[in-house]
């Protein structure tokens, strides 16, 4: 079992920037890929950003060249810096653990929300 908790969400202006940051405990020697979703009211999840275990990314297109998807030495911490905010970018963020877009285990999600 892995447990993970979610930290940075909040409401920033537009053209802003946030960090979330997940931390995984548990059976965290399995972890391979870790990475975020976003869900915003009335659409599906989606995957935001992934990183694998030799350091390999994906980025949304609607993201890329904004957020930044990194993980520390020991594997167990992702964080997500998200730049140049927009509301568009408003939703619930949902950290996981997998392989690559196959999820095992979710965060229970942070709330971003991008306003004036």
């Amino acid at each position: 079992q892995v447990q993970l908790v979610e930290s940075g969400g909040g409401l920033v202006q537009p053209g802003r920037s946030l960090r979330l940051s997940c931390a995984a405990s548990g059976s965290t020697l399995s972890i391979n890929t870790m990475g975020w979703y976003r869900q915003a009211p009335g659409k599906q999840r989606e995957s935001v950003a992934c990183i694998g275990s030799t350091g390999a990314t994906f980025y949304a297109d609607s993201v890329k060249g904004r957020f930044t998807i990194s993980r520390d030495a020991a594997k167990t911490t992702v964080s997500l810096q998200m730049n140049s905010l927009t509301p568009e970018d408003t939703a619930v963020y949902y950290c996981y653990i997998g392989r690559w877009f196959a999820v095992d285990y979710w965060g229970q999600g942070t709330q971003v929300t991008v306003s004036s």
